[in-house]
């Protein structure tokens, strides 16, 4: 048994004032080290694969991996680079007997409106059709015909914030396995539920549509469930959210399935919204909390959708108002970090500080600011449940000091994952009293046992989340939130 491995991932917001270029990318290829990457991000799946084939005496080869942060539109000649080199790979690497990918599914490039089809369309051309393929994606993507075509299983995470990475991957594992061995022959079927937003797992209804899923897996048929939140912030004519059923040899048992799951995911659409304050009624509810730390997610300025991570909005109000006790991360300003390195730690110094990517990312602060610590290739860990945290690089880092308030800038964009953000910058936020963290929700697995209370805010920035607010000029809009009931037509 021959396994093959690799994987290309970025999440694009069309709307991001600057594109994912190849420095951009975090790339691992055929000759480095399988297991254990620092900063492996994703890119996790491709070790558990590794560690499940080692179970199995099966023989395993790995190609190309290259992940990076979400941002705007991948130039066409990084992405058909970095394919190709991925695809001669797997070239090189024939026979094989069963395909792994590890991908995003809102991956655009110029020229490219679904990069992840056009992957998987190319594998198949390259292995044929008796070549197993199955691909792990995010969450936040789309479905495609075509994709469903190629691929022979698709899975998806399931937690937002992902915490099952590695579990899914293992589920994808053991479904092509078992496809292969002649056990199961998965049959793939979609429902479009006509839907576009944002959806948090841990809170109800959601947390409850998730289980149910998962519950229903391994019974009467059902192999797989997975439900395409998609990522609203990709203005491309395939957003939109879908549901996924994989059945073993069924057809009609996967459509009736994704169908029933579907429409019950859409009848929950009003309960589903969440509520992202404006930025002073965030910041005014924080501070009527007596208990510490209150943590207030800067939703609209997280890297993880594209944002550039060095607005100033929050920040400016924060010394407006004296805040005092209060923590912010992670503040993306390679210039600002190194003039405090040249600076060194203890100094006190003048720094124009964020606001440089343009007018989502505020005006730029004059702060006469104190480093209290240099951390070179800083790194922040991502909880991932019960199996280890991943491992995320900052680049060089600072922790600023100014008027009460410490600020941990990055050189390498990141959104905030965990409680690292601040203690390896040597910030202890449990003795804060708010802590602002630039993320949607990523940061809330780390964040939630030391939290008194979780504020979502929509200040001001790229990703807004206001998504009806949004000037799609591809999306179709015959979908909730611009129509109430879609299916009424």
């Amino acid at each position: 048994m021959h396994v093959f491995a690799c994987g290309l991932m970025t999440e694009t917001n069309t709307f991001a004032p600057f594109p994912t270029g190849l420095a951009d990318y975090i790339v691992r290829r055929p000759s480095d080290p399988i297991v254990n990457r620092q900063g492996s991000d994703y890119g996790n799946a491709i070790d558990v694969w590794y560690q499940e084939c080692q179970k199995r005496g099966w023989s395993f080869s790995m190609g190309l991996f290259a992940f990076a942060q979400p941002a705007g539109i991948t130039p066409r000649p990084v992405y058909e680079a970095l394919r190709d080199e991925m695809l001669a790979d797997l070239q090189a690497a024939m026979p094989v007997d069963i395909v792994l990918l590890s991908l995003h599914g809102s991956m655009i490039a110029d020229g490219y409106d679904d990069c992840e089809t056009d992957m998987v369309d190319r594998v198949r051309h390259i292995v044929g059709p008796q070549v197993l393929i199955g691909a792990e994606f995010d969450l936040h993507s789309d479905l495609t015909d075509q994709l469903m075509e190629q691929a022979d299983a698709i899975v998806l995470y399931k937690e937002y914030p992902h915490t099952d990475i590695a579990d899914r991957a293992v589920d994808l594992f053991n479904l092509m396995a078992d496809a292969h061995a002649g056990k199961i022959k998965p049959t793939m079927a979609c429902f479009d539920c006509r839907m576009l937003g944002m959806y948090l797992t841990p809170h109800q209804p959601m947390r409850r549509f998730v289980d149910e899923m998962t519950a229903r897996e391994g019974h009467d048929g059902v192999l797989s469930l997975s439900l395409f939140h998609t990522f609203p912030w990709a203005d491309v004519p395939s957003a939109g959210v879908k549901m996924l059923a994989i059945t073993d040899n069924d057809p009609v048992l996967a459509q009736q399935v994704a169908e029933e799951f579907g429409r019950k995911f859409f009848s929950l659409r009003h309960a589903l919204l969440f509520n992202s304050l404006p930025m002073n009624e965030a910041l005014d509810k924080a501070l009527a909390n007596p208990n510490g730390p209150v943590v207030i997610a800067d939703q609209a300025d997280n890297a993880g959708g594209g944002a550039p991570s060095d607005s100033t909005f929050v920040l400016r109000e924060l010394l407006r108002r004296g805040v005092e006790k209060t923590a912010v991360a992670l503040l993306w300003d390679p210039i600002a970090v190194q003039v405090a390195i040249a600076t060194g730690e203890g100094a006190t110094l003048d720094v124009r500080l964020g606001g440089k990517m343009g007018p989502m990312s505020g005006d730029p602060l004059d702060l006469r600011v104190t480093v209290t610590k240099i951390v070179t290739e800083m790194v922040q860990t991502w909880p991932q449940g019960n199996n280890p945290p991943l491992v995320i690089p900052l680049g060089d880092s600072v922790a600023l000091h100014c008027q009460g308030i410490d600020i941990v800038v990055n050189s390498r964009r990141s959104q905030v994952f965990g409680p690292t953000a601040f203690s390896n910058a040597g910030i202890d936020p449990t003795q804060k009293r708010l802590l602002i963290v630039k993320s949607t929700q990523h940061f809330y697995a780390g964040f939630e046992p030391i939290a008194s209370e979780i504020i979502y805010m929509s200040a001001p920035g790229a990703i807004a989340p206001r998504f009806a607010e949004i000037p799609f000029a591809r999306v179709d809009k015959r979908k909730f939130p611009w129509l109430d009931d879609p299916f009424a037509d």
